[in-house]
């Protein structure tokens, strides 16, 4: 039996799959390895064969067929059933982050016609259009870059489009993340001296000072119960943390307890006697006023820190203190003092703080794993690409001793 071959109305021969609709228009149908059915069509033969590498490319990579309406936000909705291992505020953050700047425009986008060009070009977008700070584009590109790796999982794509392109963002705008650096000796001293007065800022003196003399985050440090410190054996005890957990979907925050950012958080710190000190006095303070710890969080109840209210400090409360502490302070100094070059206050953060406990540990020469095991950090190079940048005046005091070192050799190679 003769097998004749199908043609289209201009005579030219159909390969499998390929048929020609009655309207004059191409089709060409294929099956899945999972045997589903599917299909594509195009105005002529040409262009239907151009869309027919695309498919065979896919087939042969792996990439499943049925996406053709599959979008961003469907890829997201599976990603939020599966993905497991986030702290609660964190999924809760990048929740927000998927819902408020890409489900409402670029979700839509289809998975079929994703490309590297449309993920950098939807950064641009948040940053010339909407003026989004690098850091929120940076935590958005962390949502959606693991949302499109789903994809790749599960074969809906071949690559992960948004693979590099924030690098390339930061890089073609010269963004550049700041980094938080420490206080100098003189403005740490400058910060304490100006908390151990009297008046309206020495109520925050134990909060701050125990801060900077142990390096704990500042969730820890507001979720640090009256048991979990020993003043006779002088040792605080670090085993959860407390953060402020936004709810965003039901519209309302609440505190929780985590656990330690790092299983290497949880960990034991001796106190030095500035430190006790500090605890000693907050305590003093709370019996005089008759201020006692009213909060229960997850069951967890007994909080050092607390509000005049007998709450639980907010961060953002904290911060704003520093604002406040820091502004008074750089008034009062130039008030009193017309020297150009007086030491002044500059803009830091709670975080500074631990960056500064760490730096000052540098400067003392305390071992590296120590230090890895004081601040909590699951690895020593974490310690030390992070936090341990010594001060320029350490390094040129560095570099001094070095050469001393290399004289000294020169000389004894001399004498000898």
């Amino acid at each position: 039996m003769i097998n004749t071959r199908r043609k289209d109305k201009n005579g030219r021969v159909l390969k499998e799959g390929e048929y020609q609709r009655t309207c004059g228009t191409y089709e060409f149908k294929w099956r899945d390895k999972r045997g589903g059915r599917h299909s594509i069509s195009a105005v002529s033969l040409d262009e239907l064969r151009e869309k027919e590498l695309d498919v065979l490319r896919d087939i042969l990579d792996g990439v499943r067929g049925d996406k053709k309406n599959l979008t961003i936000n469907d890829l997201y909705n599976s990603w939020v059933q599966l993905k497991r291992g986030l702290k609660d505020n964190t999924f809760s953050n990048y929740k927000y982050l998927f819902t408020q700047f890409v489900e409402p425009d670029f979700g839509k986008n289809k998975l079929v016609d994703l490309k590297r060009s449309d993920v950098r070009g939807f950064y641009n977008y948040l940053a010339e259009e909407r003026h989004i700070q690098v850091n929120t584009i940076d935590s958005i590109h962390t949502v959606l870059h693991q949302v499109l790796e789903l994809g790749v999982e599960d074969d809906y794509l071949r690559y992960n489009p948004s693979d590099n392109a924030l690098k390339e963002l930061k890089k073609a705008r010269n963004f550049e993340t700041e980094r938080r650096r420490a206080l100098t000796v003189k403005e740490q001293e400058l910060f304490e001296a100006f908390l151990s007065k009297q008046g309206q800022y020495h109520r925050w003196y134990p909060i701050f000072i125990i801060m900077l003399y142990t390096g704990m985050r500042v969730g820890e440090i507001t979720g640090l119960r009256w048991c979990d410190i020993d003043l006779e054996d002088e040792t605080i005890s670090v085993n959860h943390t407390l953060v402020y957990y936004d709810k965003r979907n039901e519209e309302r925050c609440t505190f929780a307890i985590n656990t330690t950012k790092t299983k290497a958080g949880e960990r034991v710190i001796p106190m030095l006697p500035k430190v006790k000190e500090a605890f000693i006095m907050e305590k003093d303070y709370q019996e005089e006023c008759g201020l006692n710890s009213k909060a229960v969080v997850d069951g967890y109840r007994g909080f050092i820190f607390v509000n005049r209210f007998g709450n639980v400090q907010h961060q953002g409360t904290l911060n704003k203190a520093l604002r406040r502490i820091i502004r008074d302070c750089n008034f009062e100094l130039l008030d009193n003092n017309h020297d150009e070059d007086v030491t002044i206050l500059p803009k830091f953060s709670n975080h500074s703080l631990r960056h500064t406990f760490t730096t000052r540990m540098c400067e003392a020469g305390v071992n590296i794993k120590a230090m890895q095991e004081i601040l909590g950090h699951a690895d020593a190079q974490t310690t030390m690409d992070i936090y341990a940048e010594a001060t320029k005046d350490l390094k040129k005091t560095e570099m001094i001793n070095f050469e001393d070192y290399f004289k000294s050799l020169k000389e004894g190679q001399a004498k000898a």
